[in-house]
Protein backbone atom coordinates (compact mmCIF):
# COMPACT_ATOMS: atom_id res chain seq x y z
CA UNK A 1 0.00 0.00 0.00
CA UNK A 2 2.74 2.54 0.80
CA UNK A 3 4.38 1.59 -2.28
CA UNK A 4 1.62 2.39 -4.16
CA UNK A 5 1.29 6.00 -2.69
CA UNK A 6 4.57 6.62 -3.14
CA UNK A 7 3.92 6.22 -6.77
CA UNK A 8 1.31 8.17 -6.84
CA UNK A 9 2.91 11.14 -5.03
CA UNK A 10 -0.14 10.56 -2.17
CA UNK A 11 1.30 10.92 1.55
CA UNK A 12 -0.78 8.43 3.70
CA UNK A 13 0.11 10.03 7.35
CA UNK A 14 -1.27 13.76 5.61
CA UNK A 15 -4.99 14.57 5.51
CA UNK A 16 -6.16 18.17 4.71
CA UNK A 17 -9.68 19.04 6.22
CA UNK A 18 -11.79 21.41 4.70
CA UNK A 19 -12.65 23.26 7.75
CA UNK A 20 -9.25 23.04 10.06
CA UNK A 21 -7.05 22.74 7.08
CA UNK A 22 -3.53 20.20 7.06
CA UNK A 23 -2.47 17.34 9.25
CA UNK A 24 -0.67 14.65 10.17
CA UNK A 25 -2.66 11.58 10.95
CA UNK A 26 -1.69 10.10 14.97
CA UNK A 27 1.09 12.84 15.23
CA UNK A 28 -0.33 16.74 14.60
CA UNK A 29 -3.27 18.12 14.65
CA UNK A 30 -4.83 21.61 14.96
CA UNK A 31 -5.92 22.54 18.71
CA UNK A 32 -8.59 25.05 18.97
CA UNK A 33 -6.51 28.16 19.78
CA UNK A 34 -4.67 27.64 16.54
CA UNK A 35 -7.83 27.02 14.41
CA UNK A 36 -9.09 30.54 15.63
CA UNK A 37 -5.96 32.24 15.56
CA UNK A 38 -5.29 30.66 11.65
CA UNK A 39 -8.62 31.88 11.02
CA UNK A 40 -7.63 35.38 11.49
CA UNK A 41 -3.89 34.79 9.84
CA UNK A 42 -5.42 33.43 6.52
CA UNK A 43 -7.67 36.97 6.69
CA UNK A 44 -5.09 39.10 7.34
CA UNK A 45 -3.25 38.08 4.50
CA UNK A 46 -6.06 37.20 2.02
CA UNK A 47 -5.27 40.30 0.36
CA UNK A 48 -1.38 39.44 -0.70
CA UNK A 49 -0.62 38.17 -4.56
CA UNK A 50 1.59 35.55 -4.47
CA UNK A 51 5.19 36.13 -2.95
CA UNK A 52 7.66 34.88 -0.81
CA UNK A 53 7.19 34.46 2.18
CA UNK A 54 9.07 33.55 5.92
CA UNK A 55 7.71 31.85 8.76
CA UNK A 56 9.42 32.09 11.94
CA UNK A 57 9.02 28.96 13.83
CA UNK A 58 6.68 27.09 11.98
CA UNK A 59 6.47 23.98 13.89
CA UNK A 60 4.34 21.14 11.81
CA UNK A 61 4.84 23.49 8.81
CA UNK A 62 0.50 23.19 8.48
CA UNK A 63 0.38 27.43 8.08
CA UNK A 64 2.96 27.55 5.81
CA UNK A 65 1.78 24.49 3.96
CA UNK A 66 -1.45 27.21 3.37
CA UNK A 67 0.55 29.82 2.18
CA UNK A 68 2.39 27.54 -0.12
CA UNK A 69 -1.09 26.15 -1.63
CA UNK A 70 -2.42 30.21 -2.24
CA UNK A 71 0.67 30.22 -4.97
CA UNK A 72 3.65 31.89 -2.09
CA UNK A 73 7.17 30.97 -1.93
CA UNK A 74 7.63 29.64 1.51
CA UNK A 75 10.59 29.48 3.39
CA UNK A 76 10.48 28.28 7.34
CA UNK A 77 12.30 28.36 10.33
CA UNK A 78 12.18 26.24 13.27
CA UNK A 79 14.70 24.86 15.83
CA UNK A 80 13.35 21.48 16.92
CA UNK A 81 14.24 18.59 15.12
CA UNK A 82 11.06 16.21 15.19
CA UNK A 83 8.85 19.93 13.69
CA UNK A 84 11.85 20.40 10.80
CA UNK A 85 11.08 16.71 10.49
CA UNK A 86 6.85 17.26 10.46
CA UNK A 87 7.19 20.11 8.50
CA UNK A 88 9.26 18.77 5.83
CA UNK A 89 6.49 16.14 5.40
CA UNK A 90 3.90 18.42 5.42
CA UNK A 91 5.13 20.62 2.89
CA UNK A 92 6.56 17.47 0.76
CA UNK A 93 4.56 18.44 -2.31
CA UNK A 94 6.15 22.05 -2.82
CA UNK A 95 9.61 20.98 -3.54
CA UNK A 96 10.69 24.50 -3.78
CA UNK A 97 9.62 25.33 0.34
CA UNK A 98 12.49 25.36 2.53
CA UNK A 99 12.70 24.80 6.15
CA UNK A 100 15.70 25.55 8.18
CA UNK A 101 16.79 25.48 11.41
CA UNK A 102 18.29 29.58 12.26
CA UNK A 103 18.49 32.77 9.85
CA UNK A 104 21.91 33.44 8.92
CA UNK A 105 23.82 34.73 6.68
CA UNK A 106 22.08 33.08 3.58
CA UNK A 107 18.76 33.64 4.42
CA UNK A 108 16.99 36.61 2.16
CA UNK A 109 16.37 39.91 3.34
CA UNK A 110 13.56 40.49 0.77
CA UNK A 111 10.26 39.16 1.96
CA UNK A 112 7.15 40.30 1.45
CA UNK A 113 5.62 38.62 4.37
CA UNK A 114 7.06 37.42 7.53
CA UNK A 115 4.71 35.25 9.96
CA UNK A 116 5.52 34.88 13.95
CA UNK A 117 2.81 32.65 15.78
CA UNK A 118 3.14 32.39 19.14
CA UNK A 119 7.31 32.66 19.17
CA UNK A 120 8.07 36.24 21.39
CA UNK A 121 6.79 35.35 24.13
CA UNK A 122 9.29 32.42 24.83
CA UNK A 123 12.79 34.71 24.08
CA UNK A 124 13.97 36.38 26.70
CA UNK A 125 15.17 39.79 24.26
CA UNK A 126 12.24 40.10 22.65
CA UNK A 127 12.91 43.38 20.83
CA UNK A 128 16.58 41.99 19.65
CA UNK A 129 14.68 38.79 18.25
CA UNK A 130 11.80 40.74 16.22
CA UNK A 131 14.35 43.78 14.75
CA UNK A 132 15.95 40.84 13.15
CA UNK A 133 12.87 39.47 11.78
CA UNK A 134 11.90 42.91 10.62
CA UNK A 135 14.83 43.03 8.44
CA UNK A 136 14.06 40.22 6.43
CA UNK A 137 11.38 42.03 5.21
CA UNK A 138 11.49 44.11 2.10
CA UNK A 139 9.92 47.84 2.08
CA UNK A 140 6.61 48.33 2.48
CA UNK A 141 6.44 44.22 3.42
CA UNK A 142 4.17 42.98 6.03
CA UNK A 143 4.16 41.25 9.46
CA UNK A 144 1.97 38.99 11.32
CA UNK A 145 2.57 38.46 14.68
CA UNK A 146 0.66 36.62 17.17
CA UNK A 147 1.44 36.60 21.31
CA UNK A 148 -1.08 35.34 23.95
CA UNK A 149 -2.00 38.31 25.94
CA UNK A 150 -2.39 39.28 29.66
CA UNK A 151 -0.34 39.12 32.34
CA UNK A 152 -3.16 38.54 34.43
CA UNK A 153 -4.27 35.52 32.64
CA UNK A 154 -0.84 33.74 33.11
CA UNK A 155 -1.50 30.13 33.76
CA UNK A 156 -0.22 26.34 33.90
CA UNK A 157 -0.26 26.08 29.88
CA UNK A 158 2.25 29.37 29.96
CA UNK A 159 5.00 27.14 32.58
CA UNK A 160 4.18 24.15 30.24
CA UNK A 161 4.54 25.75 26.84
CA UNK A 162 7.95 27.65 28.01
CA UNK A 163 6.35 31.17 27.68
CA UNK A 164 8.27 34.15 29.93
CA UNK A 165 5.38 36.14 28.99
CA UNK A 166 2.08 37.54 27.97
CA UNK A 167 2.05 41.02 26.63
CA UNK A 168 -0.91 43.99 26.81
CA UNK A 169 -1.29 45.89 23.94
CA UNK A 170 0.32 48.84 24.52
CA UNK A 171 3.56 47.18 24.70
CA UNK A 172 3.30 45.37 21.64
CA UNK A 173 2.37 49.13 19.64
CA UNK A 174 5.71 50.06 21.71
CA UNK A 175 7.97 47.29 20.60
CA UNK A 176 6.47 47.08 17.16
CA UNK A 177 7.55 50.59 16.90
CA UNK A 178 10.98 50.43 18.79
CA UNK A 179 11.79 47.82 15.93
CA UNK A 180 10.50 50.00 12.93
CA UNK A 181 7.45 48.72 11.88
CA UNK A 182 4.16 50.83 11.18
CA UNK A 183 1.71 49.19 12.80
CA UNK A 184 -1.69 48.77 10.83
CA UNK A 185 -3.65 47.36 13.54
CA UNK A 186 -3.80 45.00 16.54
CA UNK A 187 -6.82 42.13 16.90
CA UNK A 188 -7.63 40.51 20.31
CA UNK A 189 -8.97 37.36 18.67
CA UNK A 190 -10.78 34.19 19.98
CA UNK A 191 -13.30 35.72 22.56
CA UNK A 192 -15.26 34.26 23.97
CA UNK A 193 -14.71 30.24 22.66
CA UNK A 194 -10.68 30.49 23.27
CA UNK A 195 -11.26 32.21 26.96
CA UNK A 196 -13.29 29.11 27.63
CA UNK A 197 -10.89 26.50 25.84
CA UNK A 198 -7.82 28.52 28.05
CA UNK A 199 -9.30 26.87 31.17
CA UNK A 200 -9.86 23.30 29.95
CA UNK A 201 -5.69 23.94 28.63
CA UNK A 202 -4.45 24.61 31.84
CA UNK A 203 -6.26 22.20 33.36
CA UNK A 204 -5.41 19.15 30.80
CA UNK A 205 -1.96 19.76 31.21
CA UNK A 206 -1.72 20.85 34.57
CA UNK A 207 0.27 17.49 35.64
CA UNK A 208 2.45 17.02 32.71
CA UNK A 209 5.34 19.06 33.65
CA UNK A 210 6.82 21.05 30.52
CA UNK A 211 5.75 20.45 26.99
CA UNK A 212 7.12 16.81 25.43
CA UNK A 213 8.52 16.10 29.05
CA UNK A 214 11.12 19.23 28.68
CA UNK A 215 13.62 19.49 31.08
CA UNK A 216 14.11 23.21 30.42
CA UNK A 217 12.09 26.44 29.55
CA UNK A 218 14.24 25.93 25.97
CA UNK A 219 13.39 22.83 25.41
CA UNK A 220 9.75 23.17 26.49
CA UNK A 221 10.02 25.84 23.87
CA UNK A 222 10.96 23.35 21.09
CA UNK A 223 8.56 21.32 21.83
CA UNK A 224 5.24 23.16 22.62
CA UNK A 225 4.32 23.56 18.83
CA UNK A 226 4.45 20.19 17.58
CA UNK A 227 2.93 18.59 21.05
CA UNK A 228 -0.17 16.77 20.52
CA UNK A 229 -0.57 14.43 23.18
CA UNK A 230 -3.50 15.94 25.11
CA UNK A 231 -5.48 17.31 21.83
CA UNK A 232 -5.24 13.87 19.98
CA UNK A 233 -7.08 12.44 22.72
CA UNK A 234 -10.20 14.80 22.13
CA UNK A 235 -10.14 15.15 18.18
CA UNK A 236 -12.75 12.88 17.58
CA UNK A 237 -14.89 15.23 19.50
CA UNK A 238 -13.06 18.30 17.60
CA UNK A 239 -14.34 16.72 13.92
CA UNK A 240 -17.68 15.73 15.28
CA UNK A 241 -20.86 17.88 13.75
CA UNK A 242 -21.13 19.69 17.24
CA UNK A 243 -17.44 20.00 17.35
CA UNK A 244 -17.52 21.38 14.05
CA UNK A 245 -19.97 24.10 14.53
CA UNK A 246 -18.86 25.17 17.64
CA UNK A 247 -15.42 25.76 16.08
CA UNK A 248 -17.35 27.45 12.90
CA UNK A 249 -19.29 29.92 15.74
CA UNK A 250 -16.33 30.24 17.15
CA UNK A 251 -14.62 32.14 14.38
CA UNK A 252 -16.64 33.95 13.30
CA UNK A 253 -18.16 35.29 16.82
CA UNK A 254 -14.59 36.09 17.64
CA UNK A 255 -14.55 38.99 14.63
CA UNK A 256 -16.98 41.08 17.14
CA UNK A 257 -14.54 41.46 19.75
CA UNK A 258 -11.16 42.16 17.79
CA UNK A 259 -10.68 45.47 18.84
CA UNK A 260 -11.12 44.89 22.17
CA UNK A 261 -9.14 43.55 25.03
CA UNK A 262 -11.67 40.37 25.88
CA UNK A 263 -9.67 37.71 23.79
CA UNK A 264 -6.73 35.59 24.78
CA UNK A 265 -4.40 36.40 22.35
CA UNK A 266 -3.28 39.49 20.06
CA UNK A 267 -2.73 39.75 16.38
CA UNK A 268 -0.41 42.17 15.07
CA UNK A 269 -0.51 43.31 11.14
CA UNK A 270 2.27 45.81 10.58
CA UNK A 271 4.57 47.07 7.76
CA UNK A 272 8.12 47.95 7.89
CA UNK A 273 8.25 51.32 5.64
Amino acid sequence: MNQIAEALHVQPDLKVDAQYGPMLNGRWVPAPRYVLRRDRVLAASLDLPPGRVLEIGCGSGALLREFAQRGHLCYGVETSEEARQLAGEMLEAFPTAQIVSAIDADTPADFDLVIACEVLEHIHEDAEALAQWVQCLRPGGRLILSVPAHMQMWGVRDVWAGHVRRYSRAGLVGLATSCGLKVQRIECYGFPLVNCTNVIANWSVRDKGLAGGAASQRQATAESGIDRSVHLKHFGLQTSLLGRLVMKTGCLAQRAFLSTNWGEGFIVIAERP
